[in-house]
């Protein structure tokens, strides 16, 4: 009989995907075409691929268009009906998915659906830093803190009570910085934005 002490811990891929792409005439992040399909799929394959057997994606701009034209099996898909005040509702929206997850999960790993260039390989290594329910762990490019960032599930109260407008767990971060393991994925990954028409070329 296994028990909660000696089971595989589950860290789960928590994917922020409500954006509704402002910058770009309003057309949902989610469903940009990366190499052929949605950036959605895209990003969901990323987590799945670096380890991530639950996935739970938040949704917000034009939900029901994403679920109709992104193909997305076994995944959580979770509505955010308050994705248009930013990051950090999609986040609490998440976290509150993921608590409620039979699978009992230990740990999320974010990543964000408009940072392409952020592959299996970085979101791995940030995976493999999971230590207990009490890690904080963050990818690094440059020195700088980037995604993916992962919480154990000891912190997401935290998280979440902090999480406001489009600053998601900045505060929380900044307010725990000697407790976060950062994972060097400089040399794995380019952690850009696709936030406005310019950068569509970096689209595939």
């Amino acid at each position: 009989m296994t028990t909660a002490k000696d089971r595989t811990p589950v860290v789960a891929g928590l994917l922020l995907a409500a954006g509704g792409g402002r910058r770009l005439g309003g057309r949902p992040k989610a469903l940009l075409s990366h190499r052929g399909r949605p950036l959605v799929e895209h990003a969901v394959g990323v987590l799945r691929a670096a380890g991530c057997e639950v996935v739970h994606v938040v949704l917000g701009a034009s939900a029901g268009a994403v679920r109709e034209r992104a193909e997305l099996p076994g995944c959580v898909l979770v509505d955010n009906p308050d994705w248009a005040e930013g990051m950090g509702s999609s986040l609490r929206a998440g976290l509150v998915s993921l608590a409620t997850d039979p699978r009992g999960v230990d740990a999320a790993l974010v990543l964000l659906v408009d940072q392409p260039g952020i592959g299996r390989e970085a979101v791995a290594r940030v995976r493999a830093a999971y230590g207990s329910r009490e890690t904080l762990a963050a990818a690094s490019y440059g020195g700088e803190r980037g995604h993916p960032v992962l919480f154990g599930a000891g912190h997401w109260a935290g998280i979440a009570e902090s999480a406001v407008g489009d600053r998601g767990a900045r505060d929380y971060l900044a307010a725990h910085r000697d407790a976060i393991t950062p994972v060097d994925c400089s040399d794995v990954a380019e952690p850009y934005d696709i936030d406005t028409e310019a950068d569509l070329a970096r689209l595939e």
